[in-house]
């Protein structure tokens, strides 16, 4: 493998060059006209215009970057996560012009892809899954009929989707066809498939998923779990390895389930399981991310692997260097994900111009970064900049560490999540570990970042103060003639 196209942009584009070029593998970039001064256009050895900004006029044509990997004698593609990442025809079309594919083959995707044949294909290894139906619907009463079976709250999910489209939590059966109606519109808007699936909601969930890693040898390993609970609109913000409520015990058992998921559909490459855990600590199976995660840097510090690397090699033929045994959780790592968002409003995006753009830097810092002072925040694409990961020998070294890189990390002339992670990080509920996917539901508001804003503002007034005063003190002297 002597050069990897990144179909990709950003950060995730970045973080793959940085493996490929250490493994002395030339990259390619794709890029579309909004991001033409982008950083991973330039960290590339190639780099190609494939499109305008929207990204199904750029970064979805999977047979138009085909063709400028055909054109550039690429060996692989590496496709990051989002875009076509999860698109088993996308994967089926590299293999069929001799692309290698770095990630599983088209028919794992295709499995996992529904939430409804990954249901089916892991319902014979005896892995807990929520109580629900194994089939889609749209009928309203049969919908009734099947919640009063196994009890309200109940959640309406999308089959095909992911990201928190097409779900609905349904307290009462008065609020089922509205909830229903609404669920099946989003679905059909956003992945083109309005099938949905009903299954009891669980409350008060922890969202705990873990990494696994495949060779063509048929070894499959699992990299430990990822704590994933802080989410707004169900969708991650925060993340950290391992989980602070894990025993060694039921660590062993979801590592072990997580493999029989992987095996269940003879996947290849590094994927993620993901479960919920209820307060009891019992877990259910939620599905299977066919890709590399956002968060997995959390996981390559507390292992000391490098999962592209690993992906790599495995995409080569490679069988896998490590062995579960080899494996080791050593201290703990934190994830923020730093979006060009305003949490002061509803999270929404925060689009403008990047006056000042400066990172913070540390050992046990590491920032997986797309971007630059001066430029501007396109509208078409996810609104995330970076991520800041934070590694400590203990979870709470790994926050402090966390805490003093967020204030450290200079945005100006947008709003973005850096507030939000300070929030979060000194909330005692998050420090004790005592908290689930509802954190922000049930401790967050804007007036809270406010206020602690309006009390570091009066600080500093304060200290320049005291200081004004104590330079008044001093002696001055009149130079002599």
């Amino acid at each position: 493998m002597k050069k990897i196209l990144i179909a990709n942009r950003g950060e995730i584009a970045i973080r793959v060059m940085k493996t490929a070029k250490r493994m002395g593998i030339k990259t390619v970039a794709v890029y579309s006209t909004a991001d033409r001064n982008s950083p991973h256009v330039r960290f590339a050895d190639e780099a190609v215009l494939i499109g305008e900004a929207p990204s199904n006029q750029s970064y979805l044509l999977g047979n138009k970057i085909i063709e400028v990997a055909k054109r550039l004698d690429v060996d692989a593609i590496h496709p990051g996560y989002g875009f076509l990442s999860e698109n088993a025809e996308f994967a089926e079309a590299c293999e069929a012009n001799n692309i290698i594919f770095i990630g599983p083959k088209s028919k794992a995707i295709k499995i996992m892809g529904s939430k409804l044949a990954a249901k089916e294909a892991v319902k014979h290894y005896d892995i807990p899954m929520v109580p629900g139906i194994d089939e889609a619907i749209t009928d309203v009463d049969k919908a009734q009929a099947i919640a009063k079976e196994i009890g309200f709250p109940i959640l309406i999910k999308a089959s095909a989707g992911g990201g928190g489209k097409g779900m609905r939590v349904v307290e009462k059966a008065s609020e089922l066809e509205s909830q229903m109606k609404r669920a099946i519109s989003e679905a059909t808007s956003a992945f083109g498939d309005g099938s949905v699936f009903i299954e009891k909601y669980v409350s008060s969930p922890r969202h705990i998923e873990i990494q696994v890693m495949a060779d063509t040898h048929g070894n499959t390993i699992h990299l430990f779990e990822r704590e994933c609970s802080i989410q707004r609109r169900h969708q991650k913000v925060i993340e950290e390895a391992p989980s602070s409520v894990l025993t060694p015990e039921l660590r062993h058992k979801m590592g072990e389930a997580a493999i029989k998921v992987a095996q269940a559909c003879d996947y290849v490459g590094a994927g993620t399981v993901e479960f919920l855990l209820d307060e009891h600590l019992n877990f259910y199976f939620l599905e299977m991310n066919t890709r590399l995660q956002v968060e997995h840097p959390v996981t390559e510090f507390i292992t000391n692997t490098d999962l592209v690397e690993l992906q790599i090699r495995v995409a080569r033929g490679e069988v896998l260097p490590i062995k579960q045994e080899d494996l080791k959780i050593k201290g703990h790592a934190m994830e923020l994900r730093v979006y060009a968002e305003d949490p002061l409003n509803d999270f929404l995006p925060s689009v403008g111009n990047l006056e000042v753009y400066r990172l913070p830097v540390g050992d046990n810092i590491r920032v997986d970064n797309g971007f630059e002072e001066g430029m501007d925040i396109p509208i078409y694409y996810d609104p995330m900049l970076a991520k800041l990961i934070t590694y400590g020998a203990t979870r709470a070294e790994a926050i402090e560490e966390m805490l003093k890189a967020i204030a450290h990390y200079h945005i100006e002339g947008i709003e973005t999540t850096l507030p939000f992670g300070t929030f979060v990080f000194e909330h005692e509920a998050f420090r004790s570990g005592n908290f689930d996917t509802h954190f922000v539901k049930k401790y967050f508001s804007p007036e809270k970042i406010k206020a602690h804003r309006e009390e570091e503002a009066h600080l500093a007034a304060l200290i320049a103060v005291k200081q004004y005063l104590e330079d008044q003190k001093v002696l001055r002297i009149p130079k002599a003639d």
